[in-house]
């Protein structure tokens, strides 16, 4: 701990020689934004800059005119300012006019989540309004909820005004400043929400994928990647923001440690991971006994954070980076040796370290903030998850391929002495027997869970899919009619909203029973076929039945009387848009599925609760 405050001293120390050295008689620049544009103004190159060791200084202290000189100018023209750990607040100048002749709506953005204390300090009529940001303040106060720090603020029109920001932050103290446009920002927003939400979509299919392998093949390997992929997401959730502002809210200490704790976790994971996959022990025991000093390193230093979070993280800085070295050392030392799953593991964490080793470097201020510094270890961690999954799956097909030889050595051996040894050729046969009957049953059970929807436990929308085309194809072919009905839970949103997602689940499961019960015949299928949307295919089925067959399905569904407090009707209900076919050349099914949705719309639009046949496709 004495080590990690004197490292976080000896920043302060030296960041304040720098500024000094730098300080220039360069005037402090102004920001001009009068004028619209979709581009952000970097801030780094007009600030001025105050390093308040003692953190008592004051807004009535920094806004006196005797302090003007003390701020020295910004000479870095890159797209953050960094200060690395330090236990200083600062104190950012910034003098913003407006040429144009009318108030100008713009916001303050710093794309960096991990700052406890961002005091926004704006002139007004009685001296300057304080907005309190930051990750230290509660979620609901925020002038702007988003994963980083967002302030809309107001420019009078032809005016020049000084704005002050204290920050403060136990973490690295990085301010990668911008002003938007407003509808600018929108867009902006939007679409790194997007990016956010494909990454954390990636993670959790890998995750449930590899998940699900764990419980049918009960190798721990899979088991280390699913606790190596949740830690890595949970880790780049608090770096990226999304974790206070959607998994564990108003907790500062948590946004605070979670990169770094969930970091060690990870670390964990991975190297458990590498020695299950890669065989360490047998094959090259010294890299195996550097795997447990560094499994014991990253365990301690998981407990160290969660004590001394504030002296010991420069020190899991090094930690951490030495552990991606180590990882990326021993995927060439493997690749070398010309082990198949070195390919990947060096692959990996070659991706990997270079995304770690940008975050590290952006923190300490030794790289711009770019798209790649910002979000490097998020994309190299994506690449990364895909590489070690593929590293699993050509583990299982190598010792497919070792069983698959195995048994045709024991079919060889079978051969060459099957006059004298018929007794054990009969037991090798009832091996085998017993190995292919255990490899059907878990192709079947990867069957059923392909094409079944996990909540519901009807069929899923692969299935459906597969159902409605060779229905289609049969119908065709012998002349007969195939209905189609789309069904869809009213006002389920607000049933979600109002009641949780737990209760949403529970009761998408009792609609989803109360339909296969109602559309029960041979040969029929209900399915879930996306969100609150289920579906179902009646064969030889024309529209005057599929929709009898539809009312008995509102009328079954309306009489599980599940309380709806948000709907017209005050439980739960459903409508349905039914459509029916004789399948012929011209006409496809999708058409059947567009008409049967045009219905449901219809069923929606008319008050919802009730059954609408779409009109002939013939």
């Amino acid at each position: 701990m004495t080590f990690g405050i004197f490292t976080r001293h000896l920043f302060s120390t030296l960041l304040s020689i720098v500024l000094c050295v730098c300080v220039a008689s360069a005037a402090e620049r102004s920001v001009d934004v009068a004028q619209k544009t979709d581009e952000p103004i970097r801030l780094t190159e007009y600030f001025g800059v105050l390093i308040d060791s003692s953190k008592d200084l004051t807004i009535a202290d920094v806004a006196a005119p005797r302090m003007a000189g003390k701020f020295i100018p910004s000479l870095s023209n890159g797209s953050a300012l960094g200060f690395a750990y330090t236990d200083n607040a600062i104190w950012l100048s910034l003098r913003v006019k407006n040429t144009s002749d009318h108030a100008v709506e713009r916001v303050f953005e710093i794309a960096y989540a991990l700052l406890a204390k961002v005091d926004f300090y704006q002139p007004s009529m009685t001296g300057f309004q304080l907005t309190a940001l930051g990750y230290a303040r509660p979620v609901a106060t925020q002038p702007h909820r988003s994963r980083f720090i967002v302030l809309p603020f107001s420019v009078p029109a032809n005016t020049e005004q000084t704005i002050f920001i204290r920050v403060e932050s136990a973490n690295s103290l990085h301010i990668p400043a911008r002003i938007w446009d407003e509808a600018a920002f929108v867009g902006y927003e939007h679409a790194s929400y997007s990016v956010q939400a494909m990454y954390f979509g990636i993670v959790l299919g890998l995750a449930l994928y590899n998940l699900m392998l764990f419980y049918a093949l009960r190798d721990a390997s899979y088991l280390f990647y699913v606790l190596f992929a949740l830690s890595v997401s949970m880790a780049l959730a608090g770096y990226g923001g999304l974790g206070q502002e959607f998994i564990w809210g108003d907790h500062p200490r948590l946004s605070m440690s979670a990169t770094n704790i969930f970091s060690c976790i990870a670390g964990v994971a991975i190297l458990l991971f590498t020695r299950r996959v890669l065989n360490t022990k047998p094959t090259v025991p010294m890299i195996d006994l550097l795997i447990s000093f560094f499994i014991a390193a990253n365990s301690l230093a998981f407990f160290a954070l969660l004590l001394w979070f504030e002296a010991f993280t420069p020190i899991f800085a090094a930690i951490s980076g030495m552990t991606a070295v180590f990882l990326l050392l021993t995927g060439v030392i493997f690749t070398m040796k010309r082990q198949r799953s070195g390919y990947y593991f060096l692959a990996a964490f070659a991706v990997i370290f270079v995304g770690v080793a940008l975050a590290h470097m952006r923190n300490l201020g030794l790289v711009p903030t770019n798209v790649f510094t910002a979000d490097g270890a998020q994309i190299g961690s994506a690449i990364e998850m895909l590489l070690l999954s593929f590293a699993l799956a050509d583990r299982y097909n190598a010792l497919r391929r070792e069983n698959q030889q195995v048994q045709a050595d024991a079919l060889q051996a079978k051969n060459e002495m099957i006059a004298r040894l018929q007794d054990s050729e009969l037991m090798l046969e009832s091996k085998v027997s017993q190995r292919t009957l255990e490899l059907n049953e878990l192709n079947q059970k990867l069957e059923a869970m392909s094409t079944t929807d996990s909540l519901t436990g009807i069929a899923n929308r692969r299935r459906f899919d597969a159902v409605l085309a060779s229905e289609w194809e049969r119908a065709k072919r012998l002349g007969q009619p195939l209905a189609l009905a789309m069904v869809d839970v009213d006002w389920f949103k607000k049933f979600n909203d109002r009641y949780g997602h737990q209760a949403g689940d529970e009761c998408l499961r009792r609609v989803a029973l109360s339909l296969s019960a109602s559309i029960g015949r041979a040969g029929d299928l209900v399915a879930r076929y996306g969100g609150e949307e289920f579906a179902f295919i009646a064969p030889t089925t024309n529209g005057e039945r599929a929709y009898n067959m539809a009312v008995r399905a509102c009328e079954t569904v309306d009489a599980l009387l599940l309380t709806h407090a948000d709907s017209a009707y005050g439980n739960v209900t459903i409508s349905i848009g039914i459509a029916s076919i004789i399948p012929r050349d011209g006409i496809t099914a999708d058409d059947l599925i567009g008409a049967a949705d045009k219905a449901l719309y219809s069923a929606k639009t008319d008050g919802r609760n009730r059954v609408v046949l779409a009109g002939s496709l013939n």
